[in-house]
């Protein structure tokens, strides 16, 4: 099972209209798979680069210059001629600071596409390949056929899960039974 972080669950309509046009040139070019694998390594990219995102969320950088830059980054990180083309006509459509929530919006749409459901799971801890896999095979019971884990960790929860899918919610978190359990001992006193 493969693991991105994928932080929306509805995808905007400027999201979806972008996400739809890839998706076409991307079916048409047979590189579905490379596409979705080059934007989910942009992704980390920027998670990973602080220029990067400052790039990105910058008002004050010319609209010549973002284009340039993000021409040189996309080329020296190897990205294809398709990927490099898709996010220099968002740098052109004075859209580089929705660059993020239309990768996301690409890659949910390739599930949905596809008939994966996408999990967010949030863990005090690292999962493990086991609990991945335990997860992945309680969720199937459950009703959620092919799911997409996207995991978090967040060590405020002191242990267990909370699993986002769609609108339902399922928090087994210690964090929030301790909370539930302080609420019920204060309607108590």
């Amino acid at each position: 099972m493969t693991t991105a972080a994928i932080s929306t669950d509805k995808i905007s309509t400027l999201a979806e209209r972008y996400a739809a046009a890839l998706y076409a040139l991307a079916e048409e070019a047979k590189s579905l798979e490379s596409v979705t694998d080059e934007l989910n390594a942009l992704r980390r990219l920027i998670g990973e680069s602080a220029p990067l995102r400052r790039l990105i969320n910058s008002r004050a950088v010319a609209l010549a210059d973002a284009s340039a830059a993000m021409s040189k980054i996309l080329e020296s990180q190897g990205f294809s001629d398709l990927v490099r083309r898709f996010v220099l006509t968002i740098v052109a459509n004075r859209r580089i600071g929705d660059l993020p929530e239309l990768i996301s919006g690409f890659i949910a749409y390739m599930a949905e596409r596809r008939g994966i459901v996408t999990a967010d799971v949030t863990s005090a801890h690292a999962l493990s390949e086991t609990q991945r896999i335990q997860l992945t095979a309680r969720l199937a019971e459950a009703g959620y056929g092919r799911v997409q884990i996207n995991e978090r960790v967040d060590p405020t929860l002191l242990g267990g899960l909370v699993v986002k899918i769609g609108a339902r919610l399922y928090d087994t978190s210690l964090k929030s039974r301790l909370q539930r359990l302080r609420h019920v001992m204060k309607g108590a006193a």
